[in-house]
């Protein structure tokens, strides 16, 4: 039943339109499932290369935009650059215009968490990932020293800046993993699952004739996994295997070149939902167990054998939907073994059931909507 009594303001890090990258996927199904619910939205995003959408005002009550700042030296400071650029005495002005409960999403958007004039409010911090940790596994994987330093460093200060989160109502786990961490270091942490883009399961029974592994190439994290399949997996197996994503790195490039059985693609969004779901295996390791991994959702309700490592279904409850792998010979052994492997409807009705259950975006609305009002 609609409500159009309740009014949220949603502070965005970025314009959530178009949905084509982890968080503001989770932005933006999370704007739609509440609009379902009758919520009356007040958006605010910052944006830094996207353009406004019009989009986003089929749901939304107001929409606001604001310039994220490029600061001149991201080294200067003790506030996270991440925050610190995200910095809008009008994005103040305008929260004052209302009294309605404020959902910040990111730590990236909590500038004005502890200011006065935001005292008596309902404040939410929707936590898309421990970003100290993020940014401390970036840093690790990054060859660029530059780069390097400044992740190093962007995650000490982001680790000494979680405790201002305690000036929050709440804040909002993307996973059960990620709950227990903020709950040690916070007291006003709980769960909320990941809004993603699938109604329904729509994988298919059968068999697929080559492997996926798909991801923003572009972050350091699917890189890292991308070369350890390429070079470790893949190396010697007669099996085709795809890599569809944008930003390949060089040595991604070099990787794959000479390797008749691997093509590296970058599709549209929606070209990637077809691989996904045309794939007999979709194949996603990770070096990071933080957060929750949209691909991994879009695997399990799109395509057909997920094999992933344990770090990827860490505190998930997924693990009885996927094949796990913790090693480069395990993998090889669990590649040629799946790939032979039909898809059943048995399969297909337990995916049905488990993820109905963990991963209902109205579901998942309604515990939002009981947190705040």
């Amino acid at each position: 039943m609609k409500n159009t009594d309740l009014h949220i303001n949603i502070v965005s890090f970025d314009i959530p339109y178009p949905p084509s990258y982890g968080g503001v996927i989770d932005v933006f199904f999370k704007i739609k499932a509440l609009y379902d619910k009758g919520v009356r939205i007040h958006l605010h995003a910052f944006h830094y290369g996207r353009k406004p959408s019009a989009e986003l005002e089929k749901y939304c009550y107001e929409v606001f935009y604001y310039p994220r700042k490029a600061l001149l030296n991201p080294f200067l400071h003790h506030i996270p650059y991440i925050v610190r650029s995200r910095k809008s005495s009008l994005l103040l002005k305008n929260l004052q215009k209302n009294n309605y409960p404020v959902i910040f999403e990111g730590i990236h958007c909590s500038y004005y968490l502890n200011w006065a004039e935001l005292n008596d409010r309902i404040k939410i911090v929707r936590m898309h990932n421990i970003e100290h940790i993020y940014y401390l596994h970036l840093a690790k994987v990054e060859n660029n020293l530059i780069k390097k330093f400044y992740f190093s460093l962007e995650s000490k200060r982001l680790r000494k800046y979680l405790h201002k989160l305690n000036h929050a109502t709440h804040v909002a786990a993307i996973s059960p993993s990620d709950h227990t961490i903020l709950n040690i270091k916070l007291n006003n942490s709980f769960y909320l699952p990941v809004f993603h883009p699938n109604h329904e399961v729509t994988a298919i029974e059968g068999k697929g004739n080559y492997v996926l592994y798909h991801g923003n190439l572009g972050i350091g994290e699917n890189n890292e996994a991308a070369l350890f399949l390429v070079e470790k997996v893949f190396n010697n197996l007669d099996i085709p295997f795809i890599i569809a994503g944008s930003k390949a790195s060089s040595h991604l490039k070099k990787a794959v070149r000479g390797n008749k059985n691997i093509q590296l693609l970058n599709p549209d969004t929606e070209k990637i939902y077809q691989l996904i779901t045309e794939a007999q295996i979709n194949i996603l390791p990770t070096f990071q167990d933080t957060g929750i991994k949209l691909k991994l959702l879009n695997a399990l309700f799109r395509g057909r054998h997920c094999l992933v490592n344990t770090k990827m279904i860490k505190d998930t409850g997924l693990s009885d939907l996927c094949y796990i792998a913790d090693n480069e010979s395990d993998f090889k052994l669990k590649v040629v073994d799946l790939f032979d492997k039909t898809f059943t409807k048995e399969m297909l009705e337990q995916r049905r059931e488990k993820l109905s259950q963990r991963f209902n975006n109205q579901l998942s609305a309604e515990i939002l909507i009981n947190q705040i009002f």
